[in-house]
């Protein structure tokens, strides 16, 4: 027996989910940022990053921070959203593995707030800004992003 369901899955509101997306996880990276450079301060982001044994811990914690917030600002006014989610997964991707791995999946230390960001930015980079987004009102133009075909289906002329 089926119990029939609608969902509702039409494109706009499909690109009114990509946009809370967007903002939220614009925001997150944001207040991270500004916490780094305003309340840890970079000396301690590159003490933290030195007890890691990470390599040039102020350039790191530098080059973090600004990432966090320039990118974070880029997401939330949906501006260069594929571009700016790429450098926030790749960090995300860095701090799972060398921060958070060894402390298993959970939190407070596990690796999990990591994997749902780095997931979070590769779907803002694959899916785009949704509406409300500069991308959509500045003259920038993307090459068209194409899916699979069924496998038999002819495309249209």
């Amino acid at each position: 027996m089926q119990i029939p369901i609608k969902v509702h899955t039409s494109p706009p509101l499909q690109a009114w989910g990509v946009t809370v997306l967007r903002v939220i996880i614009g925001l997150v990276f944001l207040v991270h940022g500004f916490q780094k450079l305003f309340v840890t301060g970079m000396t301690g982001v590159a003490g933290y990053m030195n007890q890691m044994g990470l390599p040039l811990p102020m350039t790191a914690a530098v080059a973090v921070t600004a990432i966090e917030v320039v990118c974070g600002l880029a997401l939330i006014a949906g501006f260069l959203t594929r571009w700016a989610a790429v450098p926030l997964a790749i960090e995300m991707l860095v701090a799972g593995a060398v921060v958070h791995w060894s402390a298993g999946f959970f939190l407070p230390n596990g690796y999990e707030f990591a994997l749902t960001q780095l997931a979070s930015c590769a779907a803002l980079s694959l899916l785009g800004p949704g509406v409300y987004a500069l991308d959509n009102i500045l003259p920038i133009q993307e090459a068209p992003v194409t899916g699979p075909t069924r496998a038999g289906a002819t495309k249209a002329a």
